[in-house]
Order: C-alpha cells, then structure tokens, then sequence
C-alpha cells in the first residue's frame, strides 16, 4: 500500500503527527491520549536523541517541521547544524537515502540533497511531534522516512533491515557527540536537578535531571557554554568539542552571596539547634529522607515493608469505628483515637493520631493532616487511609524507614469526614450522587466558611483546620484520576502557587498513570489534564472548599486527590486502587520533612512564639510553643521576613533542595525604633520638645504674675481714694451735695486712679 490513508489516524479519526501543541499555530484538535501518552513519556525521562521511523519516502528530515507563515521554506532551528550532523549519519549509511532521489516513479521531480531534508523545506506540518520534543523537552528528534512504499508486503522486511541496519548504529553513535557532565552544588557536592545549561549564540537551553547530570549535542567546534540555577552564581566555560566523543565538562555552582550570608549564619544560632544538626540519629534521618526521594527510593522502601493487608471489602461507619479501636488497642504506644465532633445524624467523626508520642504537643516535628469521605459517595479514599494507618503500624519497630517516619512526624488521619452519606451511598454505584452531600443536604465542600453551618464543617475546623499547626494537609475523592490544588475559588493570582503545584505534582508523579493526565473516565474521554495536575478552579469552580479555608485560615497548604473515576468502584478494586496510591501517599510523609524547619529567638535565646513568617511577600505561618516553625516550599530560593512585636523586622533568604529540609535560625535585636524612626532621633527630639514646654510655661507665669500685682495694686489705691473721699464728704456736711460732688469729678479723668480702674473695667 502506497498512497492509502486507512489507519493514518487513530480511532477518533485524528492525525496523531498534527496533534501537537506547536510553537506557531494553536492546534484546535482535542490533544489524543496517545499524543498525551507520549509527551508524559518524553518529558519524565531525560532523553538526548530521538528518531521517528516513518513511510512515504526514503529521507530523513529535521526540525522545523513548519513556519510562521504556514509556508513550505526552510525553517531553520537553533541547532540546524547538528540535525544536518544526525541526518547525515544515518542517510550516508544507506546508499539509495543518500543519492536523494527517492521515489522517482512517483515523485520523479523530488530531490533531497544527500538524502536529507528540512520538513517544512519539504512540506508544511503544524503540530508535529519533532518540533514539540525539540522545544518542550532536552531531547533532539529527527523524522526517517525508510521507504517509498508506506506498508511494504513482510517477504520485503528483511531487505529493509538490510538498508537500514548499518544507519541505525550510526545514529546511536550521534548520542555521543557534544558535552556531557554534571552541574553539582558547591557547599556538599550533590547534584542539581533542573540547573540550566546554556550554549553562547544558540537558544536552545537543556536541564539537568535528578542527580544533576546533563547531555548537550553539538557539533565540532568551541563553544561558551553556562550552567545556571536558581539560587546560585552562573559558571561559564570554554570548551573544545571534536568529533571523537562526548567531551565531559562538570560545573560546580556557588550559592548567591545571599544564600552564602544566611548559610554561614546558620552556625550563630541557638546551641541547642546545633546539637540537634550534629545528633547522629538526625544525621541518620536527613539521609533517610535523601534515600527516599531518590529515584526508585520509594520503591526500595516499599519492597522491604510488610504489606499483606487485606482490602477486599469496604468498611460501613460500625466496621470503620472498631477497625479505628482495634489498632489503638493494638498499638496504644503510638496511636490516640478522638472524637472532633459528631455528623448531623450523631455519628463520630474520628480521628487518628499516629506517632511516637500521641497526643503530646512537640512543635519541633512536622504535623501531616489526611481527610477522605468529604462527599460519602466516594469512599475510597476512606479505604486508602485505613489501609495506610494499617501499613504504618504493622511496619513500625519492624521496618526502620516506618519507624523513623512515625517517630519523626504527626500523622493525623479522619477517615470520614462525612459518614452519613457514606451510609446512604451505595457500591457500584460509579456515577450516583446519593450519599454526596450529609443527612441535611449540603455538600460539605462547600461549607468552609466563616460561618459554617454544618456539624462536620464545624467539627474539623475547630478541631484541626484552627489549630494552625499542620505543614500539609491531603484530601482524597473521587469522580476522576487528578490532584488539584488551591484555589477552588475563581481567583486573579494564587500565592505560593509553584509550592502548591510541586506538590500535588509529586503525588501525581508517584502514581503510575495519573501523571500522563488523561483520566480516561467513560463520562469524559477526552479529557486532558497536563501532568495530572490543576488548580482547582480551572476543573471544577466552587466557593467554600476545604482546601481554600485550610490555605487561607489554617496556613496549611493542601491538595485534593481523586483516586478513581468511579465513586465507588466495586471492592475487588481495592488492591488495585491501594497499589496505585501507596507510593504516593508514603511520598507525602517523606515530603513534609523538607522544605524549611525554622527557630525563632531573640539575643537572649529565648524562644519567640506567636512570631509572623511572612514567605516570598505573601504567605503568612505562626511561630509555634518554644519558637519552631515549618513551612513547605518549592526547591529554589525563598524570602523570609520575620515580625514579631517589639522586636526588629528581620529579612533572611534561604534555599530549598529537592531531597532534605533547610534550617533557618532567626535572632530577633529589641525594637529600635519609636513610630518607625530611630529610638535616638525620637528622644533627643521629645527632649528639646519638653524643655521648650518649660521654658514657654515659666515665661507665662513671669507675665501673668506681673500683671496680677499691677491688678492687685490698681485696687488698693481705689479704696484708698474712696476712704478719703467718705472723710471729706464728713468734713464738708456743710456744704451742698452738688457743690461737692463737682468738686470732687472736676479733674477725674486726669486721676491715675480712674485711669487705672477704667483700664481694668
């Protein structure tokens, strides 16, 4: 079959080669799930050279694939020079490729010089897979068309393999052309994932994988080549490459000064802090959490555990409440079953407490929240945590990495939040909505509000949400195959957002098909969720979720897990569904030991509680009893601002790794500052001022006393004069009323008597 289309396509009639996401035009095509398939795959290994065996002709062609103008001219990548590198190792081999005349009955007037061809030299494809592995991933793809005839007859293979054989391990040669290497951390030699490595004059950076290894294809020549990461001070070198080989060329990054400054200090802090770093059970520990988050880390642990549970039946709420009492009973050294509170219809919503000493506040260690059945239709989650709190404790004393996880962390666990629906829904039941909402109808995920008006609302908010003393919370549902993270509300910006997608990112990643994004849920076939992952708002818009009050009120990041498509798929799933989640949940315990563990004092040394850490300018946690915080972050560098009253703002930065918990001591100077201006400025200004109040008031009081005695002296004289005016008019009863009075008013305006009492009146 030559020229035929049937079975170009897949099932759903679509173009796989024209269904990628591409650099110029939007590809309006619903994205396949074998497209989706494959991109998950290609971006989860750190792959170098790629090539995509195909029919039609007998070429082998190279990026770009189209242009912008949607026209067949060259369109030229950054790295034009090793695709022509690549393509001719492989054509040179086959001698009928490298003539360049292909299909001369067919296409008598096609010419590929020496058998190779730029694709969108050679015909225009929008949104094919070459391009998207090129620009999306580190990894080089060429396309080999390997004959003119599409389905050649099988008697025809062996002539095939004979043409291309030799091609073959040529091309496998071209991984090792150009620079290889490490990018490594400076301060303790480990390696840096996702550090850049950036070649002068080609824009074409790749990233370094898990242990910080990298691969660069070039061709021959000298180069200036960078490697870079956040937080660290970029290194550049010279580097010769020849044709004999990948040439190694290992960096080693520097901490920005910075993050040196706050490294350095680290030191200063608290001798209690410095004796627990030097502890060897915490050494023991640190290395731990490195072995676990390595890669296949998860897997060792798992393989050395006890895990012959037996899940093959779901538990009604009678069932759950005596397997909850039968594990305490079991193991009362490091179990404690509570009661938050009671649902509508006066069940127990319990929870369980597993750790080294339960129910014993110990602020310094990392506090893990898991919620299912929110929505009583869906209570696999509620199976995945009982057979996790079962898996801890049968491990424990048994299992070192159980061991130390439980004696190193609080888990705290309610298996159902909502056990009222749990007992009206019904198994099997994939798509019913009975059992949804509680005994009084309201969906509880959207009751977290200040004013919650249902029992179990209220019950965890009071009792877990507004303790404010949890690191990370994981929710479980059901309906689909994802993880979303806050915001479930329609918001313009999520603060903290990077953290929040690392970490429903990290459970996807441990899940074996939830990462690759495509659900497959038969209500939703096509739909597509990039990496397994969303924000909340961007698949299913509410207001009142839990996982937005536990961010925004209880400073708790938290993500919302759906274990399966079906709400409640049929027991004989069980195994299935708990082998699918194991990792990934076991992934939560190891990740809330990383991040930032922090201890707050003053110059004293005394423990500052109640302090405010305010993160990167946006995201607030509290100081916990005797000074301890923890906080999740991304790996990368983060700013940390510090507020405690009567005390000094303090600033810090301080970086993240991907596999073990930075610490961060804090030491708070007494306030200095009096209304935001400095105590010295303040008082001598409050000085001047009050010597200048007290000079004013006694130039008053001089003033108002001198004009008290003139006061006081005008009218002595007055009663004097009228003394000597009653003597007078005695001595003068002779003489007339009249006479007198004009005798004595004649010259009164020139008295200084009248003067002065006519001034005062």
């Amino acid at each position: 079959d030559s020229i035929s289309v049937v079975g170009r396509n897949n099932s759903n009639n679509f173009d796989l080669n024209r269904n990628f996401p591409d650099q110029f035009i939007q590809i309006t095509d619903p994205t396949q799930p074998e497209t989706i398939a494959v991109m998950s795959w290609m971006k989860a290994y750190p792959f170098v050279l790629s090539a995509n065996l195909h029919g039609g002709s007998l070429v082998v062609n190279y990026p770009f694939d189209d242009d912008e103008q949607g026209l067949a001219t060259y369109s030229k990548s950054p790295d034009d020079a090793v695709f022509q590198q690549i393509a001719l190792s492989y054509s040179k081999e086959n001698s009928q490729m490298f003539q360049g005349r292909p299909c001369k009955n067919m296409y008598p007037n096609e010419y590929f010089p020496h058998g190779i061809t730029n694709g969108a030299s050679w015909y225009n494809v929008p949104g094919g897979m070459q391009d998207w592995n090129y620009l999306q991933t580190n990894c080089f793809e060429v396309t080999i068309e390997l004959g003119c005839v599409k389905y050649p007859f099988e008697k025809d293979l062996p002539k095939f393999w004979e043409q291309n054989r030799r091609s073959l391990i040529q091309f496998l040669k071209q991984v090792h052309q150009g620079v290889k290497g490490f990018v490594l951390d400076a301060t303790d030699g480990r390696g840096i994932l996702n550090a850049t490595i950036s070649v002068a004059e080609i824009n074409h950076p790749v990233t370094t994988y898990k242990t910080g290894d990298y691969w660069r294809l070039l061709v021959p020549g000298t180069y200036k080549i960078t490697a870079s990461a956040r937080g660290y001070n970029p290194v550049t070198k010279n580097v010769t490459v020849n044709s004999e080989g990948a040439v190694q060329v290992n960096f080693t990054l520097v901490r920005s000064s910075t993050d040196s400054n706050n490294e350095s200090k680290k030191g200063k802090g608290d001798s209690t802090n410095n004796e627990g770093a030097s502890d060897p059970t915490t050494k023991e520990f640190e290395t731990l959490i490195k072995d676990l988050s390595a890669e296949n880390g998860l897997e060792a642990f798992m393989l050395r555990s006890s895990s012959n549970l037996a899940l093959y039946r779901y538990h009604s709420y009678k069932d759950l409440s005596e397997f909850l009492r039968g594990l305490v009973m079991n193991y009362p050294h490091i179990t404690n079953l509570t009661n938050l509170g009671q649902s509508a219809e006066y069940r127990h919503i319990w929870s369980l407490e597993i750790s080294n000493k339960p129910n014993v506040s110990e602020p310094e260690e990392p506090k893990i929240r898991f919620v299912a059945g929110i929505h009583g239709n869906a209570p696999v989650g509620t199976e995945l945590l009982l057979a996790l709190a079962e898996f801890l404790c049968l491990n424990y004393k048994k299992n070192p990495a159980v061991t130390q996880l439980v004696d190193r962390t609080r888990i705290v666990i309610v298996p159902s939040l909502n056990p009222d629906g749990r007992e009206r829904a019904q198994e099997k039941d994939c798509t019913s909505k009975i059992g949804q909402t509680n005994a009084r109808g309201k969906d509880l995920d959207t009751d977290f509000t200040n004013n919650a008006s249902q029992p179990e609302t209220k019950a965890i908010i009071e009792n877990l949400i507004q303790k404010q003393d949890f690191s990370l919370s994981v929710a479980l549902d059901g309906g689909s195959v994802l993880v979303t993270y806050p915001y479930d509300k329609p918001v313009q910006t999520v603060e903290n957002k990077e953290t929040l997608k690392h970490l429903a990112s990290l459970y996807a990643n441990n899940h074996p098909s939830m990462h690759m994004g495509q659900p497959s849920c038969p209500n939703k076939s096509d739909e597509n969720i990039p990496g397994g992952v969303m924000r909340g708002a961007e698949w299913h818009s509410h207001l009142g979720s839990m996982k937005d009050y536990s961010v925004t009120y209880g400073h708790c990041p938290e993500i919302t897990v759906y274990t399966s498509c079906c709400y409640f798929p049929s027991a004989a799933q069980l195994p299935s569904l708990w082998a699918e989640n194991k990792k990934s949940l076991l992934s939560m315990l190891v990740e809330v030991h990383k991040g930032v563990h922090g201890f707050v004092k003053d110059k004293t040394g005394k423990p500052i509680s109640k302090a405010v850490i305010v993160l990167n300018e946006g995201i607030k946690v509290h100081t916990k009893e005797g000074g301890y915080f923890h906080v999740l972050l991304a790996p990368g560098v983060h700013n940390i601002n510090a507020i405690a009253d009567g005390y000094q703002q303090q600033h810090s930065q301080v970086f993240v790794h991907h596999d073990a918990a930075s610490s961060v001591v804090i030491v708070f100077d007494t306030d200095n500052r009096i209304f935001g201006l400095p105590r010295e400025l303040v008082v001598t200004v409050s000085g001047a001022t009050m010597s200048a109040l007290i000079l004013t008031a006694c130039i008053i009081w001089c003033i108002c006393s001198i004009k008290s005695n003139r006061h006081k002296d005008g009218f002595h004289r007055l009663r004097q004069h009228h003394d000597e005016y009653e003597d007078e008019i005695r001595m003068m009863s002779t003489g007339s009323k009249k006479s007198l009075l004009s005798h004595e008013f004649q010259d009164e305006t020139d008295t200084e008597e009248e003067t002065l009492y006519s001034s005062k009146h």
